[in-house]
């Protein structure tokens, strides 16, 4: 009978994996708030851009809950645990620049992006972080940027001139 090795192979190098939760963490937590935040802008948007905007934020608020579940996913296999409930989020990201009421469609994208960016920040710390500990999650990085870089792009479409 052939042994199988139940731990994950890269759990054998703790400073791959503390490496990479240490720079994928925040980016979990930042894309946690930023669907929640998301959900809340896609609720309250007024003005003549409603649909389009308030379709377009649940295209924000999917692609934020993938890139947080794929990070999180990463530092699950590589052996360490990840928090990431309501409560964590809350004590470890930046207050979000989206208001708790109706908004209109303009200021509310401006308080969208501005909390985009604050994760954006997060993801490229993360990239250049882990060149030199782990490519795999770089890798993953890289394609969440990509995702956050192209919904900040349609957002600020809206508002230019």
């Amino acid at each position: 009978m052939t042994k199988i090795n139940t731990t994950p192979a890269t759990a054998a190098n703790p400073d791959v994996a503390a490496a990479s939760a240490q720079f994928l963490t925040p980016v979990v937590l930042g894309l946690q708030a930023l669907a929640v935040n998301g959900k809340q802008a896609h609720w309250n948007v007024r003005g003549a851009n409603f649909i389009a905007i308030h379709e377009l934020l649940d295209s924000v608020v999917s692609n934020a809950q993938a890139g947080a579940d794929q990070a999180a996913e990463r530092i699950v296999a590589l052996g360490l645990p990840i928090d990431a409930r309501v409560s964590t989020v809350a004590a470890k990201t930046t207050p979000s620049a989206v208001p708790a009421g109706f908004t209109q469609w303009d200021a509310l994208i401006r308080n969208v992006i501005t909390d985009m960016d604050i994760v954006i920040a997060d993801v490229q710390a993360a990239i250049d972080g882990l060149d030199e500990f782990d490519l795999t999650s770089q890798d993953i990085a890289i394609g969440i940027k990509e995702s956050l870089e192209k919904d900040r792009w349609f957002l600020f479409a809206h508002l230019a001139e």
